[in-house]
């Protein structure tokens, strides 16, 4: 048994192997989750090492913990002593026998985390270990109310369960889709941003409009792009006067634009436009020399192999003190320089 010495997940040095920790939750999502899910007892079916547990015991009365690995469910028991949580029920065995359905009947919440294949052809909901539809069948005469992490990156229309898709974005990266039915469910889409616990609900927000770009250009966070909230934060923005419009978007990137300086915890980064010019290195470096370009960060489509012989070819020679960010859609880059 090792104990993992990083505490880039967890603030404690957590008891597993490698591929434990790396599908574990990460110690911020897993409050969240545990804050969202408080109840009296709830059940996590294939708990893993026990992140998410430890969490849950914090705000519970009681949890379940069914794993039917031993060597992970030890490293949930070793997990919990270590965080100083003592009422948890550790449960050996498959999530979806009938025994384990039974020595948890009396859950209020039934949430599981299932594995995912290291490699698939097509992600669904039924690939998943334990399977999604599968625990629904099996737990929803105990109780309605169910909660599932699933692949962030799963298509939506593969997703068809009356529920809540709750996407979230931690330190700007995609991390969580969490699927909430019964009555945890509340509405059908939202967006998460950890740390800042930034949260927004789908409504019927008019559409968002388009403009060119403006004096200042904003990246929203990830989670928002992904659960298709753009309208419902620019509705709110406008509700502060603060109005933010559609520039452009691709399945890469997207970004936002206005006339006015904005602060949101929904943007992920914030950029004062410099410059557009077509997609031509030869123009584009002559822009970065008039506005005094030290460094070029490529927000475009690039062949991984050639970014750097790129970017090192716009470099050189530049001899001012700005780091510049160059954004690219179709033909079009624009410059701009990070907030």
């Amino acid at each position: 048994m090792t104990r993992d010495k990083h505490t880039i997940k967890f603030t404690k040095p957590i008891y597993s192997n490698s591929e434990g920790l790396q599908l574990s939750t990460p110690e911020t999502v897993a409050k969240y989750i545990a804050r969202r899910l408080k109840t009296d007892i709830i059940a996590d079916l294939g708990c893993g090492i026990g992140g998410q547990v430890i969490f849950f015991a914090k705000e519970c009365r009681k949890v379940y913990a069914v794993e039917r690995n031993p060597e992970k469910l030890e490293y949930a028991k070793q997990n919990c002593r270590l965080y100083g949580v003592d009422n948890v029920e550790f449960i050996p065995g498959d999530a979806l026998s009938p025994e384990i359905k039974e020595k948890v009947s009396d859950a209020d919440i039934i949430f599981s985390d299932p594995a995912r294949p290291l490699s698939e052809k097509e992600r669904t909901l039924e690939n998943l270990e334990p399977s999604i539809p599968e625990i629904i069948k099996i737990y929803s005469d105990i109780t309605p109310d169910l909660a599932f992490h699933a692949p962030p990156q799963m298509p939506p229309e593969r997703i068809v369960l009356d529920c809540e898709r709750e996407y979230l974005s931690l330190n700007g990266q995609l991390n969580r889709l969490t699927l909430y039915s019964g009555s945890l469910k509340s509405c059908d889409r939202s967006a998460v941003v950890l740390p800042g616990c930034e949260r927004l609900g789908s409504s019927d927000a008019p559409r968002i409009r388009k403009s060119p770009v403006c004096d200042y250009v904003y990246e929203p966070e990830p989670s928002v792009v992904k659960a298709k909230l753009l309208n419902e934060l620019a509705q709110i923005l406008a509700k502060e006067n603060k109005d933010v419009f559609f520039y452009k978007g691709d399945e890469r990137r997207t970004l936002l634009t206005s006339s006015n300086l904005i602060g949101s915890g929904f943007f992920k980064d914030s950029y004062r436009f410099l410059a557009s010019t077509e997609k031509d290195m030869l123009k584009l470096k002559d822009i970065l020399k008039s506005r005094k370009a030290k460094n070029v960060v490529l927000r475009f489509d690039i062949d991984p192999k050639n970014y750097w012989e790129i970017r090192t070819k716009l470099e050189e020679g530049l001899a001012g003190t700005r780091t510049l960010h160059v954004f690219g859609f179709g033909n079009e880059l624009v410059v701009c320089e990070k907030i």
